[in-house]
């Protein structure tokens, strides 16, 4: 979008940056692009719809919703839900056409319920924001009645312009290569950056170069939204390398999540679930060893909670992989889902009265104790599932050794699998 100067919403020197450099006119709003079309679609539409900007911290969710309300010179409030509650809400609607709504994730679906006639019938048009998926943190109700639009990250050269409009509001001049490292250390965060451009604005003028400015910066630098998408996706990453046995990728997106601040716990009990799923029988120590690594973090915590979670990870990328006792309960329960829970053979129930007893309950059990190798051909599946195998094992790592009796006794029986 165009880069003029901003006009800004709070000249006053006490404001933060990137409150400061706001914009009041959207042509002056910077990043989106791909949305333009939309953008102008809704700034030309007779009403504003109701909206639901989602996208990572720092792109403009906040701006973008108010850009659009002033534009349309409506009458609205701005609320936080983390510090809002119904009867706040109530109170703050009083004689508002429009809500600008931030984190709208951290509402309960209760909560979420309270809009749903107020925006179906047109008394309010909400604006609302959130770092999370809305698949998953907003009610199929409420998202079916917003117009969704997903925004990105900002890019360099973008950051860069607010970076130097930054600058100029600080009454500062900073050098490219000094601009570059904070645009590359923003990751596509606008808040990040102008805090980082006021952060140094603030330093004396000898520390301003680029050597001095690499090591004054904050730790703060390694963005990891704990709330967000990447909170996911960075998980997701880390297990899908441990499936596929990819030692290094895992490493690193346990360092990405460690740096960014996530909790340990979360982390273990991926891991926890990454070693019954993806390795499973192939290596049973895989399991004890991850819930080992849950109790070891716990004990010792963070920061050296690291050391037992780069062992465990490791580990488990480098163990064999079985999904077999996953999938045969997959199977065992899209069985159930299809055809119903079958009645247990009389053989295998419990004789507890007199009358379930004159039933047949118990008659006919083999006791496999009493025989040779602790096993007796026995029909254990209901009626009408004789012979239905859901588990599938494998044949390689441990899962292969220890299933070798049992294959033998399918073999003795069936004549083979």
């Amino acid at each position: 979008m165009p880069t003029k100067q901003s006009t800004l919403l709070d000249a006053s020197r006490a404001a933060p940056l990137p409150e400061r450099l706001r914009p009041t006119e959207l042509e002056l709003y910077v990043g989106q692009r791909h949305l333009q079309d939309r953008l102008r679609a809704l700034l030309a539409a007779k009403h504003l719809p109701s909206l639901l900007l989602y996208g990572p911290p720092g792109c403009g969710k906040s701006t973008l919703a108010l850009l659009l309300a002033a534009h349309k010179g409506q009458n609205f409030v701005r609320l936080s839900a983390p510090e809002a509650g119904l009867q706040q809400l109530r109170r703050s609607l009083a004689g508002k056409e429009v809500l600008i709504l931030d984190e709208l994730h951290r509402f309960s679906k209760a909560q979420q319920d309270f809009f749903l006639p107020l925006v179906e019938s047109g008394e309010l048009t909400l604006i609302a924001t959130t770092t999370e998926n809305p698949s998953f943190s907003v009610t199929p109700q409420l998202l079916s009645r917003l117009h969704l639009l997903k925004l990105k990250p900002l890019e360099a050269h973008e950051l860069k312009i607010l970076a130097k409009r930054g600058a100029q509001q600080e009454g500062l001049v900073l050098d490219d290569a000094v601009l570059a490292l904070l645009t590359s250390t923003a990751h596509g965060d606008a808040r990040t950056l102008l805090n980082l451009v006021e952060y140094v604005c603030s330093l004396p003028e000898d520390k301003r170069g680029l050597d001095a400015v690499a090591k004054s910066l904050p730790e703060v630098l390694v963005r990891h939204d704990k709330d967000g998408d990447s909170h996911y996706e960075l998980a997701s990453a880390l297990i899908k390398s441990i499936r596929g046995s990819d030692v290094d990728a895992a490493l690193y997106y346990l360092a990405c999540l460690l740096e960014g601040g996530e909790d340990p716990r979360f982390i273990c009990r991926r891991l926890i679930l990454s070693a019954s799923e993806d390795i499973g029988l192939a290596d049973p120590q895989a399991l004890p060893l991850a819930v080992a690594c849950q109790q070891a973090v716990t004990f010792v915590g963070m920061p050296e909670g690291f050391i037992p979670l780069a062992e465990t990870v490791t580990y488990l990328a480098l163990a064999r992989k079985s999904n077999s006792t996953y999938a045969a309960y997959i199977s065992a329960a899209r069985e159930i889902r299809m055809n119903g829970k079958r009645p247990v053979p009389l053989h295998l129930r419990n004789a507890s009265t007199r009358l379930q007893k004159a039933e047949g309950y118990g008659q006919g059990y083999k006791y496999p104790h009493s025989f040779p190798e602790g096993w007796t051909e026995q029909q254990y599946l209901p009626e009408g599932l004789e012979g239905r195998r859901f588990y599938l094992p494998k044949d390689y790592g441990e899962e292969g050794r220890r299933t070798q009796w049992w294959r033998k006794l399918h073999n003795i029986q069936k004549g083979g699998d």
